[in-house]
């Protein structure tokens, strides 16, 4: 991005609109910002259409409606872009679990929580989890490595289940293990266009997350109060 130019909002922006022809009289500030969300939100649109490998800068700057001078001064490649754009729709996700999470008290019910935010989410906005779930598996190395840190960011929601005193403590890596099969099966799902019913997989989904901080029988009794 260019030096000093505007951050661009928490949201995607709802839609690809053209500033006015001429001269409009706007900010120069303002003109900046739309332009660079502009270009997420036209990336947004066109990776999950075409794949990561199959879009190219064209796409985005036709989507967007600028030139490629304009896309340049904010981006120094497709993969900027891109990860200008997981950014927002990574802290959009974390926003929705962590508003989910932090309304429940006991360990069990914040983990159910964030799980049925994240389906909730990915059911409401197919294109945006297909963006960031589905397409940085295939994207080079640095958009994978983001990925897996994002991953990683939310483990605390699972460390709360962790018991000292038992004798059988989880492995230091089983949070992001946990998050890790979480999300393989919701991707799964995503990718056989089945987003929909994403909701019937709470209850597997939750047991499959339990299991390894409660044991077996604990989060099957769990899982089984959610599914009735």
């Amino acid at each position: 991005m260019a030096e000093g130019a505007p951050e661009s909002g928490d949201s995607l922006p709802p839609q690809l609109a053209r500033l006015p022809p001429g001269r409009h009289g706007l900010p120069r500030e303002f003109v900046a910002a739309n332009h660079r969300d502009r270009l997420i939100a036209a990336c947004a649109q066109e990776i999950p259409e075409r794949g990561y490998a199959d879009t190219t800068v064209a796409h985005i700057i036709k989507a967007a409606a600028v030139s490629r001078r304009t896309f340049y001064e904010y981006f120094d490649s497709k993969e900027a872009c891109f990860l200008a754009t997981y950014e927002l729709i990574v802290a959009h996700i974390r926003r929705r679990v962590e508003a989910a999470v932090g309304a429940e008290s006991e360990w069990p019910q914040r983990v159910r929580a964030g799980i049925a935010a994240l389906l909730e989410f990915v059911s409401e906005e197919p294109r945006l989890a297909r963006f960031c779930m589905v397409e940085p598996l295939a994207a080079g190395p640095p958009i994978t490595e983001r990925y897996r840190e994002a991953l990683e960011s939310f483990t605390p929601i699972f460390a709360g289940g962790r018991d000292p005193s038992r004798p059988d403590v989880p492995p230091a890596d089983t949070e992001a293990a946990v998050i890790a099969g979480v999300l393989m099966l919701v991707t799964r799902r995503l990718v056989a266009g089945d987003a929909e019913r994403l909701g019937d997989l709470l209850p597997d989904l939750l047991e499959t997350a339990l299991t390894p901080f409660l044991g077996a029988a604990e989060a099957e009794r769990i899982a089984r109060q959610e599914a009735k």
